[in-house]
């Protein structure tokens, strides 16, 4: 792993064993009846034109590669912003130190949500090594959790995917490249993301992420991360083996990301 990522697992350990210290957190009560996230995202139709590339927008305040970000919106007001001009789910980061996240981030998204009486998903996405974390995800209203199959190993990928099913929570794990994707469909995963991120340099490679996510099987739920800042790049990813994409920086970029999140959302339905 980069010396970055390095740094943020060792912090994450830290963080679960500060958790572990909670006693009520495995007992506290969590929300039902929350969107379902692999149905909202699944694109393939048979027959007739293809329907539109799935968006899924994301509320982060900074990150390593971008440096702080708009934090003139509420996580609540974001994600209602975001469902408003056509995203079909939300991605909430947790991560504090890194990303400027917080757990409560998730259920202030999810309330927001409901308040508005818009049904967008909410996903959680954290830095997963323990099962405790899906339980704080579960409690906050989250639909589904990332797992980063990179930070941990074949065998405890497939137990945390077996997890996040018990607590009610659809995992997307998330692979670079075909030996991970291996590894994700030997889990069980349903959906799964491919980073055009290299967790290394940071740099973006659209290209491998469009060979990795070809080879994702029919019946799966593919979904590109990263890189996309134009209504260009989503429709060209929408011309991939993608049924969802996920957006982040460009729209955390903008204090009001409503009208380019809105062209996107045009670009991804007018793609062949």
């Amino acid at each position: 792993m980069s010396s970055m990522l390095d740094k943020i697992i060792t912090s994450k350990r830290a963080e679960v064993d500060a958790m572990r210290d909670d006693s009520d957190i495995e007992d506290t009560w969590a929300p039902t009846g929350v969107p379902a996230f692999e149905a909202a995202l699944r694109r393939g139709a048979s027959g007739g034109p293809r329907p539109p590339l799935r968006l899924i927008a994301e509320h982060k305040r900074k990150s390593p590669s971008a440096g702080e970000l708009s934090t003139a919106l509420s996580p609540g007001e974001r994600a209602v912003a975001y469902a408003r001009a056509g995203a079909t789910a939300v991605s909430v980061l947790c991560d504090a130190p890194f990303f400027g996240g917080a757990w409560e981030h998730v259920g202030a998204a999810r309330a927001a949500l409901d308040g508005a009486r818009l049904a967008a998903p909410v996903l959680a996405k954290e830095f997963i090594v323990d099962a405790l974390q899906l339980t704080r995800a579960r409690r906050e209203g989250a639909s589904a959790v990332l797992l980063i199959a990179r930070i941990v190993t074949p065998a405890e990928l497939k137990t945390l995917v077996s997890a996040a099913r018990v607590a009610d929570l659809e995992p997307l794990v998330e692979i670079v490249d075909e030996q991970e994707l291996a590894a994700a469909l030997d889990a069980r995963a349903r959906v799964i993301g491919v980073n055009a991120r290299d967790l290394d340099t940071l740099d973006i490679d659209g290209a491998r992420a469009a060979r990795v996510l070809a080879a994702i099987p029919g019946d799966r739920v593919a979904v590109h991360l990263s890189g996309l800042r134009t209504p260009a790049d989503v429709a060209a990813v929408a011309a991939t083996r993608a049924d969802a994409a996920l957006v982040g920086e460009a729209l955390m970029r903008l204090d009001d990301p409503s009208a380019l999140l809105a062209e996107m959302v045009r670009a991804a339905a007018s793609a062949p």
